[in-house]
């Protein structure tokens, strides 16, 4: 009994509800973890496991490559710009910004990385939450007047 008087003991914590602004986060930080992956690694694909029917008629699990484009340019100067999308929009960070100025490819790394921990950190949940158009899953968009 000596034993376990040496561990300190708690109530178990309330599972964490996820909501669409979690699962807007996480899609976020894993494309932004892929981003960073094709930063290092030019000839980096993702894939995907898909259902393909074989010839003698069962299915299959295979392996699928996904198209991933890369989020940053270089200007016409040689300086690489960011962009960060989510689904079809580009994310603004201010009024008329949607790039962020990373200089040289070797800070692409570092600048993917501080926008993966203000991801976590629930820094962008605004700009997400504008990028796609509605607060909660399952609610519509507002119609446009005619």
């Amino acid at each position: 009994m000596n034993t376990l008087k040496s561990l300190t003991f708690t109530s178990i914590p309330a599972p964490l509800i996820k909501t669409a602004k979690f699962a807007r986060r996480e899609r976020l930080i894993d494309r932004l973890e892929e981003q960073r992956q094709l930063a290092k690694d030019p000839s980096f694909i993702p894939v995907v496991k898909r259902w393909k029917k074989t010839p003698d008629g069962s299915k299959a699990l295979v392996d699928h490559p996904r198209r991933l484009k890369p989020w940053w340019k270089s200007d016409e100067k040689g300086s690489v710009v960011l962009t960060v999308r989510s689904g079809f929009h580009t994310l603004e960070f201010e009024k008329g910004k949607g790039a962020i100025a990373v200089g040289t490819m070797d800070r692409l790394d570092g600048v993917l990385a501080t926008l993966i921990t203000a991801t976590r950190a629930g820094e962008l949940d605004g700009l997400l939450e504008a990028a796609s158009g509605s607060s909660e899953r399952g609610v519509p968009k507002p119609k446009k007047a005619a």
